[in-house]
């Protein structure tokens, strides 16, 4: 039997008599009370573009879900297993939370693959080609997306996805409904790994825009 990872217990060390210790109220108070977070984060597997990192989040701060290339299913009740949209729904009615963020990243694995025609697929297994057959529309809007130079096929692949992914938020009528009604914004982000730079969707522009530190926040 293998033992417990080593990077595993000294990082269970460092937090336990670190950030556990300084929050230590905190903590206590979300085991009394519960979460209450107003941000839902639907982000990548990836192990680079953790949300809590990126945002520097505490603890109770941010809802987040976590699958292959971000995406987001469009709303299906067909009695089958749906993980992301199990925790949309629990976000929304449950948590009632204010603000949902699909939040992207560059060099995203799936994205990449998914555009490779002729490729070999991310898996063998069983499900993985079955879950980013979701990316099929952002690869159509990529066809029919303003010019877009080689190098640059991924990042917008990668940000088109998030906007359909936005597209499928509002299919789910518990958040169509309360989109509407002003009671909860949705948002789209981009992360870019190498520069640290993130991005925001523009809705003005349609289009994502850097973030500027010292100003305000996008809207």
């Amino acid at each position: 039997m293998k033992h417990m990872p080593g990077s595993l217990f000294e990082g269970y060390v460092a937090f336990k008599y670190g950030r556990f210790r300084t929050e230590r109220a905190r903590y206590h108070e979300l085991a009394k009370k519960g979460q209450k977070p107003d941000v839902m984060i639907i982000g990548c597997c990836d192990s680079r573009a953790a949300p809590e990192m990126i945002f520097d989040a505490v603890p109770g701060e941010l809802f987040v879900v976590r699958n292959v290339a971000n995406l987001v299913p469009p709303y299906a009740p067909d009695g089958e297993y749906h993980s992301t949209s199990a925790a949309l729904e629990y976000a929304v009615q449950v948590l009632r939370v204010g603000h949902i963020v699909v939040l992207g990243h560059a060099r995203c694995g799936g994205i990449a693959a998914a555009l490779q025609e002729d490729s070999e697929p991310l898996s063998p297994g069983d499900f993985i080609g079955k879950w980013m057959s979701l990316t099929e529309a952002a690869k159509q809007d990529l066809v029919n997306h303003a010019p877009v130079a080689p190098e640059s096929r991924t990042e917008t692949m990668e940000k088109l996805s998030i906007l359909r992914s936005l597209e499928n938020l509002r299919s789910f009528p518990c958040i169509s409904i309360i989109e509407e009604r002003g009671r909860t914004a949705l948002h789209g982000a981009y992360f870019d790994i190498e520069t640290g730079v993130l991005s925001w969707y523009d809705r003005a522009s349609g289009w994502f825009r850097p973030v500027e530190v010292g100003l305000q926040p996008p809207v």
